[in-house]
């Protein structure tokens, strides 16, 4: 019963998975190539100098993923508060500003992965604060912030079910 539960699970996020965007299924994708080290991002992803400019970026960006992956501030206290969303912010800044993920959902789902289940319930205050920021772009700072639910925004509990679905690049031939 447990595992026709997983799979139900697992169907559910390759249905979310494939009501994004084109563009952003791919920048989910190459954004867990970089900040999992699944790939040379690269190689893979850079068609132009300017992609190659923004995986750079996002390499950079993503920095400290791994520290963020290591603190789990307490969720009703405020002393280790700084460290972590400024950091994560600054992160889902960077991405919101690449024009790559166009709503909530996607950011949710990239985010969830890079990061694990337990970080849920910080990403409507990242994504918001960061799709707020100047950097973004008005017009798009509109959009963006138009695409959480007020579910999402105050949501009183978050699954701690870690996700089960981590897309990738396949080859054509492969497929």
């Amino acid at each position: 019963m447990e595992y026709a539960g997983t799979a139900s699970l697992t169907i559910s996020e390759l249905r979310e998975f494939a009501s994004f965007t084109p563009s952003e299924q791919r920048y989910i994708r190459r954004s867990l190539d970089v900040g999992l080290g699944r790939q040379d991002a690269f190689k893979l992803w850079g068609r132009d100098a300017g992609e190659m400019a923004s995986i750079r970026g996002q390499y950079e960006s993503y920095r400290d993923l791994q520290a963020l992956r290591g603190q789990r501030p307490d969720e009703y206290g405020f002393a280790d508060l700084d460290p972590f969303m400024g950091k994560l912010v600054r992160m889902a800044a960077y991405d919101l500003a690449q024009g790559g993920l166009a709503s909530f959902s996607a950011f949710r789902f990239l985010y969830e992965r890079l990061l694990g289940a337990w970080a849920r319930p910080w990403l409507p205050g990242a994504f918001c604060g960061a799709a707020a920021l100047p950097q973004i772009r008005p017009d798009w700072r509109k959009t963006l912030l138009h695409s959480i639910s007020e579910a999402a925004a105050t949501a009183p509990g978050w699954s701690a079910r870690e996700p089960g679905f981590y897309p990738e690049w396949i080859e054509l031939e492969a497929a």
